[in-house]
This record gives structure tokens, C-alpha cells and sequence, in this order.
């Protein structure tokens, strides 16, 4: 019987919101292995359900691609779920499609609306509030890792969007998995990045990261979209920050503060509104514009 397509959304959202416990218990702290192993562990069983070579005019926009929205995000993301609670990296990762709409001007030629950058402001608040952990700030680094994720993986998401896709999404997918993985297997040898031995958790734990956290969600995931459509199952996304909270909250007794779970409320309703505003309520820039006559102009997101 088949998954229903918002079932199979939420399924993989709530998925990934397990990376960051799991990450803390059972995988070695070296963010740039663990990253490696997630991304050539995950996109080879994708890349057998895809089955297929994309165009050679494509390898360069793909090793863009897959250094955006896996290289640079897995390392960063587990270099974040090391040094900050599951929950709070999570948040972070919430913001991507907030990133998104301030990239909407530089790389698409469209000024996002009124609407949109208030979400964006009240987004950019609820993080701020979500930093304050007991009057003190959290790990900068970790911090800046889960900007750095975020925002990597928005300017990613942007260009496939004015790029489009030259095969299935589960193929684009799987080829930029494994680019990364090589480029994340190299940082990770120069940076000393890898543990001297591996015990029966590390393994298991890995094994998890690889199928059950990346390869499996993603085919759910893009199950989801193929048959939802992307606005059907963008909000399950914030599925993903609220099972890091209530994992850590089971598993590490850490219960957000109350500055903590309004910053996490705040960031969810900027999120959820941002969703409702007219997703195609963005003018195009003068400097943007196409020429007169000029047929099939541009529409922004």
C-alpha cells in the first residue's frame, strides 16, 4: 500500500530531526568524517533508484550543487549538532527558506514582498531568542556553523531553482551526494578529521546516519513533493527542530528555557507565515527586468 504523500513528508522530517541526537550519542565527534560517510552513504542507494548519468554540460553546475547543498551543509550542520543542542541547531536549519527569499533578489531578479521580509524579520528574532541560553550566549562556533548550514544550503536550493534539473530530482540528488562525499572524504583526510578506530556504536550509528536518516527520508521526502507539490509539504519541515527538542529534552535532560521555546514559537509562526503570504508576491526588479517583447519573463518563486 502506498505512502500517502504528506504522510511520507512528515515521516522524513521527523527523520531528520533525529541527526542531532544520534549525532551526540552514538557517532564519533569528527564533523567532517561523519559528514563524508552521511553523503556517500546516503546518495549511493538513492543513485539505484535513479540509475542514470546526468548530461556532461551539467558536471560543473553539479559539483556546485553538491558542494551547497552537501558539502558545505553536512560538515557545517554536524560541526553545529556537536557544539550546540539538538534542538537549537535544528531552529537554525528551520531558516533556509527565510535565506531564501533574501536571495531572491541578487540571484532571481525579484524583490520579495513586504510580507515575505517580515517573516524573514520575525525569523531573525526568534533565533536571536533561541541563542539566549540563561543570560548566556551559546558556543559562537556552533552558532556560526548553523548559520553557515543554512544559509548554504538556501543559496543551493536558489540556484537549482533558476538552474532547474536536468533528470529526475532523486538523481540530481544522489550525484550531488556523492560529489560531496569526495570533496568531504578529502577535507576531512587534510584536516586530521578522521578517529583512529571506530567501535560496534560508532558503526551502528553511522549505518543509522547513512540509510535510515539520509537515504530513506530523502526517497520519502521527494515522494512527498512529486506528488504534493513543494508548498503541500514545506511546513512539515518544522517537524524536524520540534523532535531535536523533545529527543533531547527524553534523552539529555535539556529542557529549553522560556526566552528558548518563545524564540522556537516565534520562529515557527514566522516560518508558517511565511507560507501563507503569495508565494509569487515579488516584483521584478528594474534593473531585472526583461526587455520589451521579450518573451516567457521571468517569474519569481
Amino acid at each position: 500500500m502506498p505512502i500517502p504523500p504528506k504522510a511520507a513528508a512528515a515521516a522524513a522530517t521527523i527523520l531528520w530531526g533525529f541527526t542531532y541526537i544520534l549525532t551526540t550519542t552514538m557517532l564519533p565527534h569528527n564533523p567532517w568524517f561523519i559528514a563524508a560517510v552521511r553523503a556517500l552513504g546516503g546518495g549511493l542507494p538513492l543513485l539505484l533508484f535513479a540509475c542514470d548519468l546526468p548530461p556532461t554540460a551539467w558536471w560543473g553546475r553539479l559539483v556546485v550543487l553538491g558542494t551547497l547543498n552537501n558539502g558545505l551543509f553536512f560538515g557545517l550542520l554536524f560541526v553545529a549538532a556537536i557544539r550546540l543542542p539538538g534542538g537549537v541547531a535544528a531552529t537554525f536549519q528551520a531558516l533556509g527558506p527565510l535565506f531564501m527569499v533574501l536571495l531572491a533578489l541578487p540571484l532571481l531578479g525579484a524583490v520579495p514582498s513586504k510580507g515575505k521580509l517580515a517573516a524573514v524579520a520575525a525569523g531573525a528574532v526568534g533565533v536571536a531568542m533561541v541563542v539566549l541560553k540563561g543570560g548566556a550566549a551559546l558556543d559562537l562556533i556552533g552558532v556560526l556553523a548553523a548559520l553557515g548550514a543554512a544559509f548554504s544550503v538556501a543559496l543551493g536550493g536558489t540556484l537549482i531553482h533558476k538552474w532547474g534539473r536536468p533528470s529526475s530530482v532523486i538523481s540530481l540528488t544522489a550525484w550531488q551526494m556523492i560529489l560531496a562525499g569526495i570533496e568531504l572524504a578529502a577535507v576531512a583526510a587534510v584536516l586530521g578529521d578522521v578517529p583512529p578506530a571506530l567501535d560496534a556504536t560508532n558503526i551502528l550509528g553511522l549505518a543509522i546516519l547513512a540509510i535510515l536518516i539520509t537515504a530513506v527520508p530523502f526517497v520519502l521526502w521527494f515522494t512527498g513533493i512529486q506528488a504534493a507539490g513543494p508548498a503541500a509539504v514545506a511546513p512539515f519541515l518544522l517537524l524536524t527542530p520540534v523532535t531535536a527538542f523533545v529527543l533531547d529534552a527524553l534523552f539529555r535532560g535539556m529542557v529549553p528555557t522560556p526566552v528558548q521555546a518563545a524564540g522556537v514559537a516565534v520562529v515557527i509562526g514566522s516560518l508558517l507565515y511565511g507560507q501563507h503570504v503569495d508565494r509569487k508576491a515579488f516584483r521584478v526588479a528594474h534593473h531585472h527586468a526583461p526587455a520589451p517583447g521579450q518573451a516567457n519573463a521571468r517569474k519569481a518563486p
